[in-house]
């Protein structure tokens, strides 16, 4: 076997005398070494960076030539690797720039650079695949938009009418496949593989998956199914360490070394793919002595799960295995993605890339979170413009109930799926670290986590986003409340959630969540009442229980003493305003809305009753009757989906005869359709749920036109 095209000897001393390896943008520490970076990066277009100790960036964005010549990928096709490297430093700058004026996504953008650079280079998109996944550390697809003729609608980014934050089919041709929530890209390529071969086409397939991504179950049954199927496509796992895999969760050199790992990589990629371990295999034993038990330990702690049989995890699923790969290395990217393509192969193929999230952003490399989700920013300082609020956020009033209920009662614990910060546990991870546990991106396993620990006598607060609580519904219906297992369900973004778009739209919980049989289902219509129902769902221990509260700020209520809710009455609502004719009943925070609408419509001689609902199961009979029966209009104002609270209320107020009189009942809810990304005013308006479409809505029924239109000017 000739080893004339890899100098082992000569690289083999520079990958273990320093700390550094080369990279695209220059010589850096290795991203595992919790070393700083040297003071002056050279670019490859030869402009010298000032990254000195306090992080200094731009002020100015800086020139970007050869970005300026790229719309779309087939303008990269022959660019040499010195000139991708320079687009990867000016695609970089553009990314920071843009985020810096808009928000969004940014530390796992910057970790992508270079591989999307690779993968726009290496593959003929969009005839051929390449899905980009989500998780935690979120793969998002920022540089790709920017490559692929969406620069110039970068300013536009999680706007009302611009560009959504994700991959988005109607968004662009180069998008063949929408995500939001992660693990889903491997399931999605492998159909898109097995239609290629159905088909009779011969296009490549490429799901981009990071490691937090990999925590989900889905990405296992699909990587399963995948060795079954041995289609041919390619898997990328985006290792940056955010939330990893036990492939590199050591705090030794867990990532590739020096040229030796870069070498075997190279030789990997390059020889029949069912011949590739052997070959690897041959070389660290040419090497001999200390080099081959070297490699061996850097095989070992790369590679992490190995089986009995000497093959890794992923091999055993069926994947052939290649890597660890520097992903910041776009000579070693480039060759490997240009050798899978070009090898004739049966199957699926693993590429182990490491990369380090927040690359090239000194602000971003330093922070606890790398910049994962930013506000605007200022690119030199790195500060965030965070706006200020007289009020804390609903998710942290949430973690503050909790928190106190917990400091009384032993028992309670928290669950949630690798959203520590959004859920607001990290608070009370902080204070109870034995009592919270984060599961990982497995909201299937954190339910029925959770109806285990309430088997036990343990109070669990399973405390999961709306939306994300839907990819575990069966555990939710069949471990949860079939068995009556006094879970408590803490969902979060419910509504309409701003620039995250129908993704992330919390519109479905309350139709999913109270027509279960035994589950009780309440929500507050402002900070005070979530203190309070954090208390009454503690003291719920004979069947689940749930609640919602949106994304956003409280309203300023005053706030129970020592931050300790006192249990409400299940199933009873309340009045808040006292008036006639027509009644406004609300649900959750729409409650506030119809506060509004009332004080709108006072100056036209309009006076309304507003009743808070706080509960869509049990339903408060007694309020619902008095308000039927005392008023000529009832509404139901909630902001979720057709089949939720009004629905309820409406099948109630049937079997009654409440509805066999002359009452007039309306459902203001959520249209039946996806409401795209914009501002939480602009949603609003879509949606029809503002104070002045409630009044006017009411204004319609009573037959007065001319206020409505008024009202609505």
């Amino acid at each position: 076997m000739a080893l004339c095209a890899f100098p082992f000897t000569g690289s083999l001393s520079k990958g273990l005398t320093g700390t550094h390896w080369l990279n695209g943008s220059g010589l850096l520490p290795h991203p595992c070494c919790k070393k700083n970076h040297q003071k002056v990066r050279k670019s490859s277009n030869g402009v010298h960076a000032s990254l000195s100790e306090r992080g200094e960036y731009f002020s100015q964005k800086p020139p970007t030539p050869l970005l300026d010549t790229i719309n779309y990928p087939i303008h990269m096709k022959n660019l040499s690797t010195k000139e991708l490297k320079q687009l990867a430093d000016e695609l970089r700058s553009d990314v920071i720039f843009n985020v810096s004026k808009t928000g969004g996504h940014l530390g796992s953008s910057l970790g992508v650079i270079e591989l999307t650079v690779a993968l726009h280079f290496v593959f003929n998109t969009p005839q051929d695949r390449i899905l980009w996944d989500v998780g935690h550390q979120v793969i998002v697809s920022y540089p790709h938009k920017i490559l692929t003729g969406r620069r110039d609608k970068m300013p536009t980014l999680r706007q009302t009418n611009g560009l959504s934050g994700f991959t988005k089919r109607s968004e662009s041709d180069y998008d063949c496949f929408g995500t939001g929530h992660s693990s889903t890209t491997i399931s999605a390529g492998l159909g898109m593989a097995v239609g290629r071969d159905l088909k009779g086409r011969s296009n490549n397939v490429v799901a981009v998956i990071g490691d937090g991504a990999m925590t989900a179950g889905q990405a296992y049954e699909a990587m399963n199914n995948a060795g079954y199927l041995d289609s041919d496509m390619i898997v990328i796992l985006n290792d940056n360490k955010q939330v990893s895999l036990p492939t590199a969760n050591l705090d030794g050199p867990t990532a590739p070394v020096g040229a030796l790992s870069s070498a075997l990589s190279r030789l990997q990629s390059n020889r029949p793919l069912r011949e590739l371990r052997e070959v690897a295999k041959g070389v660290t034993k040419q090497i001999g002595g200390p080099m081959h038990e070297l490699a061996a330990k850097v095989d070992e702690y790369a590679r992490g799960l190995i089986s009995g049989s000497g093959s890794t995890f992923f091999e055993e699923l069926g994947l052939y295995y290649i890597g660890p790969v520097d992903g910041h290395n776009l000579d070693d990217l480039t060759a490997i993605l240009n050798e899978v393509k070009s090898t004739k192969t049966t199957g699926p193929v693993l590429i182990h890339v490491i990369t380090e999230k927040g690359r090239g952003y000194p602000y971003a490399e330093k922070a606890a979170d790398k910049y994962h989700g930013v506000t605007k920013f200022d690119p030199a300082t790195g500060k965030q413009f965070k706006s200020s609020a007289p009020t804390q956020s609903y998710t942290t009033y949430f973690a503050e109930a909790l928190i106190a209920e917990a400091e009384s009662d032993k028992d309670i614990v928290a669950i949630h799926a690798a959203m520590g910060g959004g859920t607001g546990l990290n608070l009370f991870q902080r204070r109870f670290p034995t009592r919270c546990f984060d599961v990982g991106i497995a909201e299937q396993h954190a339910v029925t986590f959770a109806a285990g620990l309430a088997c036990e006598g343990i109070k669990p607060f399973c405390a999961i986003y709306s939306s994300f609580l839907q990819r575990a519904y069966d555990q939710v219906v069949h471990d949860v409340d079939l068995q009556k297992l006094p879970v408590r369900f803490a969902m979060d973004r419910a509504g309409l959630v701003g620039a995250d778009g129908p993704t992330h739209c919390g519109a479905f919980d309350v139709t999913y969540m109270a027509c279960l049989p035994n589950m009780v289902v309440m929500a507050p219509s402002d900070e005070a009442e979530l203190f309070h129902m954090v208390a009454t769902a503690a003291a719920i221990d004979d069947r689940p229980s749930c609640f919602r509260f949106p994304r956003g700020n409280g309203v300023g209520i005053e706030l129970p003493k020592g931050n300790k809710g006192i249990p409400i009455e299940i199933g009873k609502g309340r009045v808040l305003i006292e008036g006639e004719r027509v009644a406004l009943l609300g649900y959750g925070t729409a409650v506030q809305s119809c506060m509004a609408a009332a004080a709108l419509l006072e100056p036209h001689g309009i006076r309304l009753t507003v009743a808070d609902a706080r509960f869509c199961k049990p339903l408060d009979h007694d309020l619902i009757r008095s308000l039927a029966k005392s008023h000529q209009v009832l509404i139901t104002v909630e902001e979720g989906s057709i089949g939720g609270f009004g629905s309820h209320v409406a099948q109630f107020m049937a079997l009654d005869g409440l509805l066999d009189g002359n009452l007039k009942w309306r459902p203001l809810v959520l249209p039946d359709r996806y409401i795209d990304h914009g501002s939480p005013i602009d949603q609003q308006m879509e949606a029809g749920l503002t104070p002045s479409h409630i009044a006017a809505t009411v204004c319609n029924i009573l037959g007065k036109a001319r206020e409505a239109l008024e009202i609505m000017s």
